[in-house]
């Protein structure tokens, strides 16, 4: 996964206002308890950050 589709998905999901926003504040257990930017500041690849939001939001199946 891109960084470009990791973030319209994060924008689809919480909003392009406010999804920005939540992955510098919201840590995400997921992601040993990091903050999604944290997380890809640190190089983690952006289809684990995105599985990790997923659980964390509890998202259905097909937005997996």
């Amino acid at each position: 996964m891109r960084l470009t589709e990791f973030w319209a998905r994060m924008d689809e999901h919480l909003g392009p206002a406010y999804a920005r926003t939540w992955a510098e504040t919201q840590v995400v257990k997921g992601l040993d308890g990091r903050t999604v930017v944290e997380a890809l500041a640190d190089g983690e690849h952006a289809k684990m950050v995105w599985r990790a939001v997923w659980a964390h939001l509890n998202l259905p199946a097909s937005e997996r």
